[in-house]
């Protein structure tokens, strides 16, 4: 029996990888928002999908889940001080990509991160 470690890399992109948990995360990151509003900003995402990345990252500790029992009952969804964190590093991942994808002629989307000031 080996006693190897696991790629810290691996365990990162395990925890917020996907076509969708980025979005999530980032339209999460200065506000709480329902599950509707969710739905419009994360474009494209089906309604299973967006329940599974949100159990998802709930389960990871990343996103917390509220649901206020009223007459008809609001769920909430904000960000932890653990997914809180990965706000920097998105920005960076995303200011990287949108170089890449000018210099490649790629339409960005409308929704995306707000350029760095001159950090690189």
């Amino acid at each position: 029996m080996t006693n190897e470690g696991i790629c810290s890399v691996d365990y990162a992109f395990q925890r917020i990888g996907g076509k969708y948990k980025g979005r999530i995360i980032w339209a999460l990151k200065d506000k709480v928002m329902r599950y509707g509003e969710l739905k419009r900003y994360v474009q494209g995402i089906t309604p299973k999908m967006l329940t599974q990345a949100l159990r998802e990252l709930e389960e990871d500790g990343l996103v917390q889940r509220t649901v206020y029992q009223e007459v008809l009952p609001r769920v909430e969804y904000l960000l932890t001080g653990e997914a809180k964190e990965l706000i920097p590093f998105i920005e960076l991942l995303s200011c990287w990509a949108e170089k890449q994808m000018q210099k490649r002629g790629i339409p960005s989307m409308v929704q995306h991160a707000t350029p760095m000031k001159k950090a690189m």
